[in-house]
């Protein structure tokens, strides 16, 4: 049974890879997993003291939050739920191609506008509830274009492999 992948492959059948369960993951399904554990690990340790500096500050939300992640980034309990929330997404997008790339570039996207929120709202407003720093705006600036561009190469690399099929524009 062929995935639906190579279903809308052109190419004759004897051209295409096989790619059955077990097969290993593809480079945007390893991408998303990678991004996804990462996540997951900064939520953890966000809750971790001495990783995260001033712990006795750790608020649930809010600009008064006093920890630092590495004594650098801000961060609160619903921060850190936050990446866990978006490493579990990861990790589950990691077992489909198509669902990969999706969480690369939709959620390079969403930290983009993580970036223009922290830029926007001033750290001592009420509305950076999360809460941002200079710090996490500039990580939420790396993470998104890096995401961004984890989703693109990937997907590059594989239809210069051959492995993803050409957009058929020929019935548009």
């Amino acid at each position: 049974m062929e995935r639906e992948d190579t279903a809308r492959d052109s190419r004759p059948a004897e051209q295409r890879k096989s790619f059955k369960r077990g097969d290993a993951r593809r480079p945007p399904q390893v991408a998303a997993l990678v991004v996804g554990a990462a996540f997951l690990l900064v939520g953890v340790l966000g809750f971790i003291p001495g990783i995260t500096t001033g712990y006795d500050g750790l608020e649930f939300a809010g600009h008064h939050a006093g920890a630092r992640l590495f004594g650098v980034f801000a961060v609160s309990i619903l921060h850190n739920l936050v990446h866990l929330l978006f490493g579990v997404v990861g990790v589950l997008a990691a077992r489909k191609r198509a669902a990969s790339r999706v969480f690369l570039m939709v959620g390079g996207g969403i930290y983009l506008l993580l970036w223009i929120v922290g830029l926007a709202i001033p750290q001592s407003s009420p509305g950076n509830f999360l809460p941002f720093n200079v710090a996490d705006n500039w990580l939420h600036l790396g993470l998104g274009v890096g995401m961004m561009a984890l989703g693109v190469f990937t997907t590059a690399l594989e239809r210069k492999a051959g492995d993803y099929p050409e957009p058929d524009l020929q019935h548009q």
